[in-house]
């Protein structure tokens, strides 16, 4: 009777009144006007769409975040462990060549996967057909490496140890077989295994090297079992290399289950759309790793000095560019949750506002870890060993720079809804004629610093020109302006943070002016997107200031 008598006084009304919380036995409502009562509903729609992509970040961005953060241990191991900055380098020259053969091998797979997956009519036969396009290329791209294996090894001046560039050759292949049938985890929307699979592979990898680095060589002796599989003539850098390819095989077998999955049925006509999309997604694909990867090897090529000089150098860049852990994390868990959901969204019409939402709320949690490493730095040090810290001015330029980067990746939705994907092909070209034109003019006479320069200048003309284009072509409505003072205030708290601690360098007022400044920035976001913080699952319970009716 009470609920029916409510109904109808609310049905008399002007205003309809929406329960916003409970207080002891009173129930609080606020009002809103019929008129705008579609509205509300609309917004809950977005709401639920962007708690949605917060669950698949937690999900599968958190297992990729567990992952990498148990792969970032093996820095600070690594830099406190190795003898010699130079083997760091290879290290860091191995894994620059890692990323590109990566995307080559995969040549924009996985993005045609979710793009055609979302067709009831292509279920039967896509995940077949793109798991045999790659396990056939793979073979043949494996094929070609290896009998070019000395040129690979001399593009990075490590043809004196053809036992790692072949370790790296079957780590590349290896991790190509497991890319669909992830893809497949990641549609299905399968996220425990997937989070088991890359973090089982981790832990053997850490163990490993561990063994290796660690273990043996303190255990060693002619005679003992350590002599079997370990030899102190080699460098330390295969056996480090040989516990990456030990963690890809056992990731591929455990996804067996969904290898066996594959049926011999190609589907010839979807194969041939798929590569029409695809293809101009390989040189989008090196918009993500040409210039975190290529500057590494520029930098042994063009930096004066020595053959040891020039690879210590690039160990000391290698191991600075790990601070910038936070944001990198954040930029890869939101990378593998966004395009499928981005995908998704583009299914349900009219998700544009959707995107621009989704926007905000990354560049400010972006700004809040740009601070939260930057402030700190002299704590996050401590993360790298002694001999490399010479590297630490760069950390801030690659914080700003994987901003950008996040930024390029959650742009990169326009052309890829739109099937424009050849506009990326040119923003790709672009940046990356701009950073080995910097890294070729700037790298002789600044070294590292050129490289951070030119990284920064490359992610940000890439984000400026994929904004510019995309607006013309797909409208998304960004509240840019906002977005740009955000990244502008944290830098200026930076700086301040920077010039007051000049003068003043006691550790614990730096380290107290420090989480002043970044808890005053936090209170300023909340002040402004109040609204925003107030729609937000979760959280959003504590920014409202419900309003009792009498």
């Amino acid at each position: 009777m009470v609920g029916t008598r409510l109904w109808r006084v609310l049905r008399r009304t002007r205003h309809r009144r929406v329960p916003t919380g409970e207080y002891g036995k009173r129930i609080c409502y606020r009002r809103i006007p019929t008129n705008q009562f579609i509205t509300f509903e609309k917004n809950n729609y977005s709401l639920s769409s962007i708690k949605k992509l917060v669950g698949e970040t937690l999900w599968y961005g958190g297992s990729t975040i567990i992952a990498r953060f148990l792969n970032y241990l093996l820095t600070p191991f690594l830099t406190y462990n190795l003898a010699e900055k130079s083997d760091f380098g290879k290290i860091g020259l191995i894994y620059s060549l890692i990323p590109i053969f990566n995307v080559i091998f995969t040549y924009g797979f996985e993005t045609a996967y979710f793009r055609f997956a979302g067709n009831k009519e292509n279920n039967k036969n896509i995940y077949s057909t793109a798991a045999l396009s790659l396990f056939v290329s793979t073979l043949l791209f494996t094929v070609v490496l290896w009998a070019n294996k000395h040129l690979l090894g001399q593009s990075i001046g490590l043809d004196a140890f053809p036992t790692i560039i072949k370790l790296m050759i079957l780590i590349i292949a290896v991790d190509t077989l497991a890319a669909i049938p992830f893809a497949k985890l990641r549609q299905d929307g399968r996220p425990v295994k997937y989070a088991a699979a890359k973090i089982i592979g981790i832990v053997a990898n850490i163990a490993l090297t561990y063994f290796f680095v660690k273990y043996c060589p303190k255990n060693y002796t002619k005679d003992n079992w350590v002599s079997v599989i370990y030899d102190p003539s080699v460098n330390v850098v295969t056996y480090v290399v040989f516990a990456n390819l030990v963690q890809s095989i056992i990731t591929l077998l455990f996804l067996a289950r969904e290898i066996l999955q594959i049926r011999f049925k190609f589907n010839k006509q979807l194969w041939k759309q798929m590569m029409v999309y695809a293809m101009p997604l390989i040189l989008v694909g090196m918009g993500g790793v040409i210039n975190d990867t290529m500057n590494r090897i520029m930098l042994r090529w063009w930096l004066p000095g020595n053959e040891v000089f020039r690879e210590a150098q690039v160990g000391v860049f290698n191991a600075c560019a790990k601070l910038a852990i936070l944001i990198t994390l954040f930029v890869q868990a939101f990378k593998m949750s966004a395009e499928p959901f981005f995908f998704k969204q583009a299914e349900a019409g009219n998700p544009q506002k959707i995107y621009a939402r989704v926007m905000k709320f990354f560049v400010i949690i972006l700004s809040v870890a740009f601070l939260a490493v930057s402030l700190f730095m002299s704590i996050w040090k401590y993360f790298i060993g002694p001999q490399y810290r010479e590297g630490l001015p760069i950390v801030p330029i690659l914080l700003l720079a994987n901003i950008f980067l996040g930024i390029y990746y959650n742009l990169t939705v326009w052309y890829k809804l739109s099937d424009k994907t050849i506009y990326g092909v040119w923003i790709t070209l672009i940046g990356s004629a701009l950073s080995v034109l910097i890294n070729y003019i700037f790298i002789p006479r600044y070294g590292l610093m050129a490289c951070a320069w030119a990284t920064f200048f490359c992610y940000g003309t890439m984000m400026t020109v994929s904004f510019i284009w995309g607006q013309k072509h797909y409208r998304i409505p960004y509240a840019w302006k906002k977005l740009v003072a955000y990244i502008l205030i944290v830098v200026i708290i930076f700086f301040i943070h920077k010039g007051i601690t000049h003068f003043i360098t006691n550790s614990y007022f730096s380290f107290g002016l420090a989480a002043f400044l970044l808890l005053l920035y936090c209170r300023f976001i909340t002040i402004v997107e109040h609204k925003e913080f107030m729609k937000l699952p979760v959280i959003g319970k504590y920014f409202v200031q419900p309003k009792t009716v009498k």
